[in-house]
């Protein structure tokens, strides 16, 4: 199989842990072919323009989804189930980045990249979906929002404007929110929760990285001021104002400058 038809393959099976499994599976085959230096062709064939879903949980405008108080256990379940939602979406967004755009000439780096982050949101998903099964549920238990999957379908034929949005904005955001559902379940004693979650924080910085790194690369490939091109797609792709507090250190360490986010806030609108 070409790099493009695993991905395929993995955006194209419904549920959640198989697909998380089949993930692993060809990560792992890249990463032994690579380091064997023969690694699969990248290869064309066509992904789907929305991934395939499992059955439950029911997809929801996001103004519709119940709210739940974080300082109860169901609460926790359902900031849980959220997380587990967004890993899943995760996983075929870096799947999907492979095959979408494989007419465009790139390293191979970029290639180990994302199978790499795939590879980690497939490990973040099982990890949430154990939290979940510990407390006594399981995703698709509740509800989930249907936006997610917006920014894949938005940006389909646009390669800088996926990396600005979905890594440099998405992702980024969850730099800045999950010190926060840290703290929740530090004060719940969950333990299991808490490593789970310490272990997708300390891995998604890379993820981000790698969006900012590969626009970087694009903006020089073609001569652009990265800052003035990244305002002006996250403006275009981006269907909301970008919101504060920003964790301004993990920002960094991921390559993204406060000059990037902050013009696109609120207050910054004209």
């Amino acid at each position: 199989m070409t790099l493009s038809e695993m991905a395929v393959a993995v955006l194209n099976t419904a549920n959640g842990r198989a697909k998380a499994a089949l993930s692993r599976e060809y990560a792992a085959q890249w990463r032994a072919a690579r380091a064997n230096g023969t690694p699969p062709e990248i290869g064309h064939a066509k992904p789907p323009l929305r991934a395939a879903r499992p059955e439950k949980p029911e997809l929801l405008d996001p103004r519709d989804v119940p709210h739940r108080k974080p300082g109860t256990e169901e609460g926790r379940i359902a900031l849980l189930h959220a997380v587990a939602h967004i890993e899943l979406n995760a996983i075929d967004l870096h799947w999907d980045i492979i095959p979408r755009f494989a007419h465009i000439q790139l390293p191979l780096g970029y290639y180990d990249d994302w199978v790499k982050s795939a590879d980690e949101e497939s490990k973040h998903f099982n990890l949430m979906c154990d939290c979940l099964e510990e407390l006594g549920s399981h995703y698709g238990a509740l509800p989930a929002h249907a936006g997610m999957w917006r920014a894949a379908e938005d940006t389909v034929d646009d390669l800088m404007g996926r990396l600005a949005v979905v890594p440099m904005v998405l992702e980024a955001r969850g730099l800045d929110v999950t010190p926060g559902m840290i703290n929740i379940f530090k004060q719940a004693k969950n333990k299991s929760a808490v490593a789970a979650l310490e272990t997708i924080y300390a891995e998604e910085v890379h993820h981000v990285s790698y969006g900012a790194k590969w626009f970087n690369f694009l903006c020089g490939r073609h001569d652009l001021d990265p800052t003035g091109v990244f305002h002006e797609l996250v403006r275009k792709y981006f269907h909301s104002s970008l919101k504060p507090p920003f964790n301004e250190e993990k920002r960094a360490e991921a390559g993204i400058p406060p000059d990037f986010y902050w013009p696109l806030t609120e207050q910054h609108k004209k």
